[in-house]
C-alpha cells in the first residue's frame, strides 16, 4: 500500500468579500468585490498535502462530510480533481459555509455555518479510517469533537501520527492530548491550552514570524518566514498543516517538515483564496532550495 496521509476535518465553500477595511462591531463597509472559492480547514488541508506530496505516489485521503446540494457536488468536484480520495459522508443538512472578509492588507474575518460537517460522526470517521489504514491523521477541529476522538483513537490503536490542528479552539480539546504527535496551535491556541504532554512536539504558528517548535514544553528550534508580499492570508495555516503532515508522511522530522509547511504558507498568501496560492511540490523545493 502506498503510504497515505488521511485528513479529517470540514469541507466548506467560501463566499469572499475584498473591501478596504474590515468593518468594525455594527459597521458596514460597502465597495467590496464578490469571489466564491471551495475552502474548510479540512479541504485546504487535504489540498496542500496532496499538491506537496504530487509525484510521490503517496495518496491523500479526504475524510469529511458535504450536504446533497450543488455546493457539495462542487465540493467534492475541486478535490478529486486535485487527485484526493474521498471518504465523504452525503448529509441531510446544507454544504458548509464560510463567509469571508479580506482587507487591502490581506487580513481576514471569517464566519462560518457548519453544516453538514457536523453530520460526520465517529462511527463514519472510524469506517473511513479503516478503510485508507493511514500512515499519518490531520485534523481540525470545525467537525464535531467526537468525530475528531475516533480519529485520535483510530491513530492509538493503529499506530499513527496523529497531526492535530488545535482550531478553532474546544473544551474537549485536551481529550485528543495523549493520542497527538505533534500538535500545531498558532499562539493563542497554545496559551489556552496550557501544558501538554511532554512526548508530544508542539509547533507554534505565528503568522509572519513563521513557526516555533517546543519539546517537552522547551522551546528548540524557531523556524523563520521569508518575506512575501501578503495578497490574502485565507488559508495560510491550513496549507502549513497540510505540508507539516506531508513532510511527516515523506519521513522528515518535524523541523524539517515545518520547514517545508512555513515555505508553503509564504508562498500561499501571494494569491487571492484559500486553496489558489497553496504551492506545487516543485514550488516548495525551489522556495527551500
Amino acid at each position: 500500500m502506498s503510504p497515505t496521509l488521511a485528513v479529517v476535518g470540514s469541507i466548506n465553500v467560501d463566499l469572499v468579500v475584498r473591501v478596504m477595511k474590515l468593518p468594525l462591531a455594527g459597521e458596514t463597509v460597502a465597495g467590496g468585490d464578490f469571489a466564491q472559492h471551495d475552502g474548510g480547514k479540512g479541504g485546504n488541508q487535504a489540498v496542500a498535502g496532496a499538491r506537496a506530496l504530487r509525484g510521490t505516489g503517496a495518496t491523500v485521503v479526504m475524510v469529511g462530510a458535504v450536504g446533497d446540494d450543488d455546493l457539495g457536488a462542487a465540493a467534492l468536484a475541486a478535490l478529486s480533481a486535485e487527485g484526493v480520495e474521498l471518504r465523504v459522508l452525503t448529509a441531510s443538512e446544507p454544504t458548509g459555509v464560510a463567509l469571508i472578509t479580506v482587507d487591502a492588507a490581506g487580513e481576514n474575518q471569517i464566519a462560518v455555518a457548519p453544516g453538514a460537517n457536523v453530520a460526520l460522526g465517529p462511527d463514519d470517521v472510524e469506517r473511513a479510517l479503516r478503510e485508507a489504514a493511514p500512515h499519518v491523521v490531520l485534523a481540525s477541529l470545525e467537525i464535531s469533537p467526537d468525530a475528531v476522538l475516533a480519529a485520535a483513537r483510530y491513530c492509538g490503536d493503529a499506530g499513527a501520527s496523529f497531526v492535530l490542528n488545535p482550531a478553532p479552539p474546544s473544551l474537549r480539546t485536551r481529550e485528543l492530548l495523549p493520542f497527538v504527535t505533534c500538535l500545531t496551535p498558532n499562539e493563542g491556541e497554545r496559551a489556552a491550552l496550557g501544558r501538554v504532554p511532554d512526548e508530544v512536539v508542539v509547533v507554534e504558528t505565528r503568522g509572519r514570524e513563521g513557526a516555533r517548535i517546543y519539546r517537552g514544553g522547551v522551546a528548540t528550534q524557531v523556524v523563520p518566514a521569508a518575506p512575501f508580499e501578503v495578497v490574502d492570508t485565507t488559508g495560510a495555516g491550513d496549507c502549513f498543516n497540510g505540508v507539516l503532515a506531508a513532510g511527516i508522511l515523506d519521513g522528515l522530522s518535524v523541523e524539517d517538515a515545518a520547514r517545508r509547511g512555513v515555505a508553503a504558507a509564504g508562498l500561499s498568501v501571494t494569491q487571492v483564496g484559500a486553496r489558489e496560492g497553496m504551492p506545487l511540490r516543485e514550488e516548495i523545493d525551489a522556495t527551500l532550495g
